[in-house]
């Protein structure tokens, strides 16, 4: 019978976590020196890290394995105001530092906290802090002294690597020719890699069908297509 005119199981609605871990990091070239700095903590070259990369380039998985290493507190960047006798020092990640709405006052004295402290800070975002606009210079005199670590966007050993991490993750076997298919075609973002390999591994249960390349091909189309569903 046709795969097409099989009838469609309807897969349980289970939970999968994505791995966050620093065990769960692909490492290649493209983020192997953001990699090393994380296991090199708290030997940094400065108090202040900052993360340079594009989107889907891995920076928020970095983040939080660095997180869990270094026992931290994530913050969000639009409240970075220690609080009046605050006593918590730990290590700070704030992602999308360059993004709108950038507490920079905030940030300012969250910096002059953690080098009182002798903690660490680490900010993730799409560009080097000379791009940020900052208006604040005490804040632009910080950036200018911290370290800078540019995350390259993935390349194809990282994207293969991190695609059949997830299969694996959901205990599912894909042959390697379908990892090669999807390297080739799909965005090079490991957003999209989460979001193609959860798709497929949905519709192959609907289906009840080993994922093949004729499945993933159908998939990309639909994303070529513009089906932000990725429904086909």
């Amino acid at each position: 019978m046709p795969a097409s005119d099989r009838p469609k199981q309807l897969p349980l609605a289970l939970s999968i976590a994505e791995g966050r871990s620093r065990d769960d990091l692909v490492v290649t070239d493209a983020n192997r020196q953001a990699i090393e700095l994380i296991d090199s903590w708290p030997r940094w070259p400065a108090p202040v890290v900052v993360l340079a990369g594009p989107s889907g380039s891995g920076k928020s998985h970095i983040g939080a394995a660095w997180l869990a290493l270094a026992k931290g507190v994530e913050l969000v960047q639009s409240d970075l105001e220690p609080k009046p006798g605050d006593p918590d020092v730990r290590p700070v990640f704030v992602d999308d530092a360059d993004g709108d709405g950038l507490d920079e006052t905030g940030l300012f004295h969250r910096i002059n906290a953690a080098q009182e402290a002798g903690s660490t800070v680490l900010l993730a975002a799409r560009r080097f802090p000379s791009a940020w606009g900052v208006r604040l210079p005490d804040l632009a005199s910080r950036l200018k002294a911290a370290a800078t670590v540019e995350i390259q966007e993935p390349d194809d050993a990282l994207l293969a690597g991190v695609i059949t991490k997830l299969f694996a993750d959901r205990q599912v076997e894909v042959e390697p020719h379908v990892v090669a298919f999807l390297v080739r075609r799909i965005e090079r973002s490991l957003a999209t890699a989460i979001r193609v390999v959860d798709r497929l591994d949905q519709v192959a249960l609907e289906q009840q069908s080993r994922i093949t390349r004729a499945m993933a091909a159908d998939l990309v189309n639909a994303l070529d297509q513009g089906q932000s569903e990725l429904d086909f």
